[in-house]
């Protein structure tokens, strides 16, 4: 009878699995729709989640090394520490956090814009002179290029340009009130979302303990046992690659910003400060970042001095290769123990998948994958993950 039972429960189980498989292939398309309708009702608990992750990296360091109890002997200043040193340790974290991002920010952004400043001031200057040197040149004069060029100008009717041009501001007024409104509707929404989501990180940080404890008794009373040691060291695997990516990809980003902002003051290269913290910021870009702060840093160095925007170029790229081949493997290469190989194919897929956040992403996963891959290789077969062979 019992084995009767066990059949029938198979079937169900069976049935109901491939009823599930039929809805979600007939209605891919709704489902796709509902998953990110939930994500986006969830994005202020997902982002924060990743802002608590990052925060706790903070948290766990100013726990180790602050409100250590040094003495045995307790009193009260001890005892009243010790029971605040969450919420202490919680508030240095943020706000170092928020101190890094404001230090960031008053390097790049003022000089940024008196950069666009110059820009604009010296484009009309600019634009003169190269006119002036095309209508002088003699080579375009033979041709009789320079003779069309001044009856373009002199003929061009710029009346009927300028009414033309109004007629089209005023027909795109509507578009540009659509716009406006839709822009401030996402501006409130996105800040709504990030305070949304400083809330929840601040509420996972303090009671982390006790989800922790909660997670744990979930999984032992729903998963059998034989898989819940599986699932742990599984987690305990990301956790730790993440962990040493982070950290890592922070520490090689701080050195190469230190030495790029070092080497452009040396050259007299002018914004080293701006451009050295602007290439510590897309270093955290594995790959991409460091193309993405020559490109803006030349650009930048470019409206001042020419010569000294390929000087710069050729400096970062000596740097880049002594970033390369001595800074990244020993920091972050030999941290999350992933071949070069694999950092680039996870960089290029997280790229084309999900852009920026992709590329950070996709290359601790790689790293998690390939640590148990290689474990379980290595274990042979007949020994499971998180067992010793």
């Amino acid at each position: 009878m019992f084995p009767l039972k066990t059949e029938w429960k198979n079937f169900i189980r069976a049935g109901v699995t491939l009823f599930l498989l039929y809805l979600c292939i007939h209605h891919w398309p709704d489902a796709l729709k509902g998953v990110g309708m939930l994500f986006n009702a969830l994005k202020p608990v997902v982002i924060g989640f990743i802002l608590a992750y990052i925060l706790n990296i903070l948290l766990c360091f100013y726990e180790k090394h602050l409100f250590r109890l040094k003495t045995k002997r307790e009193n009260k200043w001890t005892v009243f520490m010790h029971n605040r040193r969450r919420g202490v340790c919680v508030f240095l974290a943020v706000l170092t956090l928020v101190v890094l991002i404001t230090v960031i920010l008053l390097l790049v952004i003022p000089q940024l814009v008196a950069c666009v400043e110059l820009l604009i001031e010296k484009l009309p200057g600019a634009l003169d002179n190269m006119i002036q040197s095309l209508l002088q040149n003699q080579w375009l004069r033979e041709k009789g290029w320079i003779d069309e060029i001044e009856l373009f100008i002199h003929e061009f009717d710029w009346q009927a340009r300028l009414r033309q041009f109004s007629s089209v501001i005023t027909g795109s007024l509507g578009s540009a009130v659509t716009f406006l409104t839709a822009t401030i509707t996402t501006t409130v929404s996105g800040v709504v979302t990030g305070f949304l989501a400083l809330i929840f990180a601040f509420y996972m940080l303090v009671g982390k303990d006790r989800l922790l404890r909660q997670g744990n008794a979930v999984l032992d009373r729903f998963v059998k046992p034989k898989y819940c040691g599986r699932i742990r060291y599984v987690l305990h695997v990301l956790n730790d690659c993440f962990h040493r990516y982070i950290v890592g990809q922070c520490t090689e980003a701080v050195i190469l910003g230190v030495l790029c902002t070092v080497g452009m003051m040396v050259l007299g290269i002018p914004y080293a400060t701006m451009i050295g913290a602007l290439i510590a910021f897309t270093a955290l870009i594995p790959v991409a970042g460091a193309y993405i702060g020559a490109g803006v840093g030349a650009f930048m160095i470019l409206t001042v001095n020419p010569v000294q925007a390929l000087i710069f170029l050729v400096f970062l790229v000596i740097l880049q290769q002594l970033e390369g081949n001595l800074i990244y493997p020993r920091v972050v290469g030999s941290s999350i123990g992933l071949p070069g190989m694999w950092v680039l194919l996870a960089v290029t897929l997280g790229g084309s998948l999900m852009g920026i956040s992709g590329m950070l992403l996709f290359v601790p996963l790689t790293a998690a994958a390939y640590r148990l891959i290689r474990e379980a290789v290595e274990k042979g077969p007949g020994v499971a993950l998180g067992e010793d062979a």
